[in-house]
């Protein structure tokens, strides 16, 4: 009887994966925002090195022009709780910082620069539709 009961749990534990990515820094949300490069407000987007701030997200996004590609990251603080001090700001075009507790994050990649800081700046998905126009998508 314990043979048998050994073998269906394990058949149900090898069964039943879970592919989501875990992320205890985040709530999850659906993104899906379409951005117009050709708008005023993302002018500095179309050079490298410039960025802008845009609606979406948990409290808004980043996007970033690395000269190959575009990065958009939320701006909502890895592991803090929403508030008035939570949204992250760019910081010398280098850096993404929460002036909640002044953890920085890298632009480039949304590594925690701050010792300490375990969690990464949410990052979302860029699709350049055609030349003009990005998706940002978390799916």
């Amino acid at each position: 009887m314990k043979k048998i009961v050994f073998l269906i749990t394990l058949v149900l534990s090898l069964g039943c994966t879970n592919n989501a990515i875990d992320n205890d820094c985040f709530p999850f949300i659906t993104v899906n925002e379409t951005i117009n490069l050709d708008l005023p407000q993302f002018i500095d987007l179309q050079v490298p090195g410039g960025w802008a701030y845009t609606s979406g997200g948990l409290q808004g996004l980043i996007i970033y022009n690395n000269g190959t590609q575009f990065k958009a990251f939320d701006r909502s603080c890895p592991g803090q709780n929403l508030s008035s001090c939570s949204q992250m700001i760019v910081d010398s075009n280098l850096r993404i910082v929460c002036p909640c507790d002044n953890s920085e994050y890298n632009v480039l990649n949304g590594a925690p620069l701050t010792e300490g800081s375990t969690c990464f700046a949410n990052e979302y998905l860029v699709n350049n539709i055609n030349g003009s126009l990005l998706r940002i998508t978390n799916y």
